[in-house]
């Protein structure tokens, strides 16, 4: 019984462990999901090109493969040379990622091909705040390189966390209370309070009995009736007497069985010793023997 006992707060916790790691997994999972396939990438970068000089009145020529210079950071070229007006490529790639749903955070740099010299420069970060560029800037015509550094951003999604959350709550909760529980059960070391019934000790005050440093709780009912017993081991207890000090003391009428069952329930918790019976006198009560 008490190996059972113990086990039960480990199975929860190992229960809790696996829905952890399964969450987690999840978690993972959705954020591997979300990550958007480079092919798309490319796609939309391209696709922004093209805009750019369709602004600038050039229909007939090309975007260049978007090139990939780190993890985050894209290069779009084009195969002639245009000029345009800075507010066109600040709105133009603002547009683009909101509809595209590519990226909340980014830095744009414009560079001259030749001189590899930045032009334009500017930051959308929802973090620290935007650093534009002064806007109404007239690019003359000439050959132009876009850098786009996609900011990766960290945000801590609450709803997304909430299923780990909740059980992590339920399991501190339960543990908590578990240990709260079992420090209240626990007699004080130093309690020299108590009965001593074959091998256990009865803790009266305590509504406990402890048997090889384990503790079983008992009732307030069980608690009164044992205390009778002990009174009065190897006698008689008439079953008025446990009935009347015990239920109608406190104005509550019952019936003998209600003395079987809580005899019964005292039997089982007292059953790690043989030495300790409750022997039922018929028409009379019962008689509590130790030995």
């Amino acid at each position: 019984m008490n190996y059972f006992a113990h086990m039960k707060p480990l199975t929860v916790f190992g229960s809790s462990i696996i829905i952890i790691v399964m969450l987690i997994s999840a978690v993972a999972f959705i954020n591997t999901k979300n990550e958007i396939p480079e092919q798309h990438v490319e796609i939309v970068l391209r696709s922004l090109g093209h805009q750019l000089l369709l602004s600038a009145k050039d229909s007939s020529s090309r975007v260049l493969p978007v090139k990939k210079i780190n993890e985050s950071k894209y290069q779009i070229s084009f195969q002639n040379n245009f000029g345009f007006i800075s507010d066109t490529l600040i709105n133009l790639v603002e547009r683009t990622f909101k509809k595209n749903a590519l990226a909340t955070d980014y830095i744009v740099s414009l560079r001259i091909c030749k001189q590899n010299e930045t032009v334009l420069a500017y930051e959308i970060n929802s973090q620290t705040g935007d650093l534009t560029p002064c806007r109404g800037r007239t690019l003359q015509v000439g050959c132009y390189v876009i850098e786009i550094d996609l900011l990766k951003t960290n945000k801590f999604n609450f709803f997304l966390w909430l299923p780990l959350i909740i059980p992590l709550s339920f399991v501190g909760f339960y543990l908590q209370n578990k240990f709260l529980k079992k420090e209240e059960k626990e007699p004080a070391i130093d309690n020299n309070d108590y009965i001593q019934l074959g091998s256990y000790r009865f803790y009266a005050d305590d509504n406990v009995l402890t048997k090889d440093d384990n503790n079983i709780t008992l009732s307030e009912k069980e608690t009164k009736a044992l205390k009778i017993f002990a009174e009065n081991i190897n006698q008689i207890v008439e079953r008025e007497k446990l009935m009347k000090e015990i239920w109608e003391d406190k104005g509550v009428v019952v019936i003998s069985r209600n003395v079987d069952v809580l005899v019964s329930k005292l039997r089982k918790k007292l059953s790690d010793d043989n030495s300790i019976k409750f022997i039922n006198v018929p028409g009379r009560g019962y008689k509590f023997i130790i030995g």
